[in-house]
């Protein structure tokens, strides 16, 4: 990765925001798109790459077809907030294949977890893992019944 990125123009931001949409778009109809020969934008984008704009591309999957359609939130708070004890919740945390995503907060809990999973059987499973995790005194789980915004990007312009 480049440690000192180029400065993006509108252009760059231009291909960010389509390959964000799209991520299998032909470099020639991306290209078309931002009013390029092929070449120029395919330097584009790998310097995009290279800098550290784009992390990886990806495909959004229905997860109620693989059995993990339904999602939960979970707070956790631990009983200690030590450099330790947050490090072995981390690496246990990362183990479990149900948790979606993990952020650790500022505020009245210390963890936020997203969860995936099929059924209520399922999640009662997952949550016995989760309060065995190293530290964890308390959770509070909120479950989604619908998902009214997904994830839809890096928001590049207004």
């Amino acid at each position: 990765m480049n440690i000192n990125p180029k400065a993006l123009d509108r252009i760059d931001l231009t291909i960010l925001d389509i390959l964000q949409k799209d991520g299998r778009i032909s470099n020639s109809a991306l290209a078309k798109q931002v009013n390029l020969s092929a070449s120029p934008c395919l330097e584009r984008v790998k310097r995009l790459e290279n800098d550290g704009y784009i992390e990886r591309y990806g495909a959004f999957l229905n997860a109620n077809k693989l059995k993990y359609g339904m999602s939960a939130f979970i707070q956790v708070t631990l009983d200690r907030t030590t450099a330790d004890i947050f490090n072995q919740f981390r690496e246990q945390v990362i183990e479990i294949k149900a948790v979606a995503e993990c952020h650790m907060v500022v505020g009245g809990f210390d963890y936020l977890l997203k969860l995936r999973f099929e059924n209520m059987d399922a999640y009662r499973v997952l949550l016995g893992k989760i309060v065995e995790l190293p530290g964890v005194s308390q959770t509070h789980t909120y479950v989604v019944m619908d998902h009214i915004k997904r994830y839809s990007g890096v928001p590049i312009f207004d």
